[in-house]
């Protein structure tokens, strides 16, 4: 735990001063950006190359993923009845998260609609973005489901027919003789790692990126990027909020567990939650309170390391919820389809992106969303830099959700006394 917590460390001195960063060049722009037109395009010209050598990642690296995360999935499931069925129900709440998030986002922006000048001031900076593709009828869209050419799919951005091809592809490995099977496996996890490797390099210029690109903003909406930002923290917090309070009645309906010993089981461990922003390092503290709650070692010792490995409950409804809100910050109309896609495409992706450090997680999982519902992804990389706020309640609801989990595995196999 010493080592993970000097690498949490690191991160953590990372993710500040991405966050300087992006706080120096709003304050930059407003200050200079009237007085200096070419600062602003400098700053611009130099925000877009990193912007586009990040997004030269993206398809390839979440095509990969997904073939690994299947894989690895696929594997644990083999291992007994139980392992299977902890799997089967994590991948049906991870849907559950995600079609959650296509309601309660638009509700709460419905209901605290982001300061109308604000939204105006940050549509004009950002108005440099690359327009949205078309998103099509739905019955266009299920037509187009199945790719006729995978690499074309790649190339354009079609990023469900591509998760479905990759889907297909990784669920046709798992069927191969085990030499075989292995060979794949190693290979689709070094290709994986090469691809990580890249983005890590491409991260590493992050500073200077979300400053640039901040240049822009601040020159052009001022104070009130500030105000937005305060807003989508909240906003996205609160959708995860909704998955820590579901966790109690999923655990009360689930395990019979009562809600106030539920709390006393999980409180330790959602501490260690909120100090270090990490579901691993939470994990001996989820051990003992699933233990305090009846749950036999079989099932702590099996299914919640599997929980921490593959099971990130607000993965998919955070995620798009950051999709939702970028579409309503550049006031893009979603249709019924593009939130269906939407849904698809944030429950899909969160296989591939559960072992991912936080900065890459953020942008594998979220830019793909954003691709397939036809929603510009350059406002994504500001938002990378305030990530810090919001993944605090994604690490304390994941927490809650993986003790849930553990708990209601273990009474359905008799393990729960």
């Amino acid at each position: 735990m010493v080592g993970l917590g000097k690498a949490k460390d690191i991160l953590l001195k990372k993710a500040l001063i991405i966050l300087v960063a992006l706080v120096l060049g709003i304050v930059i722009g407003l200050l200079f950006g009237s007085r200096s037109p070419l600062l602003v395009e400098a700053a611009d010209v130099v925000g877009h190359m990193w912007l586009n050598a990040l997004r030269m990642t993206v398809i390839p690296l979440v095509f990969t993923l997904l073939i690994v995360g299947i894989g690895k999935a696929a594997s644990m499931a083999r291992a007994g009845r139980m392992t299977a069925r902890a799997i089967g129900f994590m991948i049906f709440i991870l849907w559950c998260s995600s079609a959650m998030a296509a309601f309660v986002t638009p509700a709460l922006l419905q209901l605290f609609p982001l300061d109308g000048d604000a939204a105006a001031a940050l549509q004009s900076a950002l108005g440099a973005a690359a327009p949205p593709g078309d998103v099509p009828p739905f019955s266009e869209f299920l037509r187009a489901l199945i790719p006729t050419n995978a690499i074309a799919a790649a190339a354009e951005d079609a990023v469900l027919p591509l998760m479905v091809f990759a889907l297909a592809f990784a669920f046709a490995i798992t069927r191969l003789p085990e030499a075989q099977r292995v060979m794949l496996d190693q290979f689709f996890n070094a290709l994986a790692d090469a691809l990580l490797i890249l983005i890590q390099w491409v991260l590493l210029l992050a500073p200077a990126g979300v400053f640039a690109l901040a240049v822009g903003v601040g020159a052009n909406a001022g104070l009130a990027a500030f105000g937005a930002l305060l807003h989508y923290v909240l906003i996205v917090s609160s959708v995860g909020v909704v998955i820590w309070l579901f966790s109690y009645i999923l655990t009360y309906v689930g395990s019979k567990t009562s809600p106030v010993a539920f709390f006393k089981a999980s409180a330790p461990a959602q501490a260690v939650a909120i100090s270090t922003q990490s579901s691993l390092a939470s994990l001996p503290a989820m051990v003992s309170g699933v233990k305090a709650m009846g749950v036999g070692d079989r099932s702590a010792d099996v299914v919640l390391p599997i929980a921490v490995a593959l099971f990130r409950a607000t993965g998919p409804c955070m995620n798009l919820a950051v999709a939702i809100y970028v579409a309503h910050l550049l006031g893009i109309p979603l249709s019924i389809g593009a939130l269906a896609i939407g849904v698809a495409v944030a429950a899909i992706t969160t296989m591939g992106a559960v072992s991912l450090p936080g900065s890459i997680s953020f942008i594998t999982s979220i830019a793909p969303i954003c691709l397939a519902m036809g929603i510009p992804i350059e406002p994504l990389v500001l938002l990378l830099a305030i990530e810090t706020f919001p993944d605090i309640i994604r690490t304390v609801a994941n927490v809650s959700a993986d003790m849930s989990v553990t708990a209601i595995v273990a009474r359905s196999e008799g393990d729960l006394t």
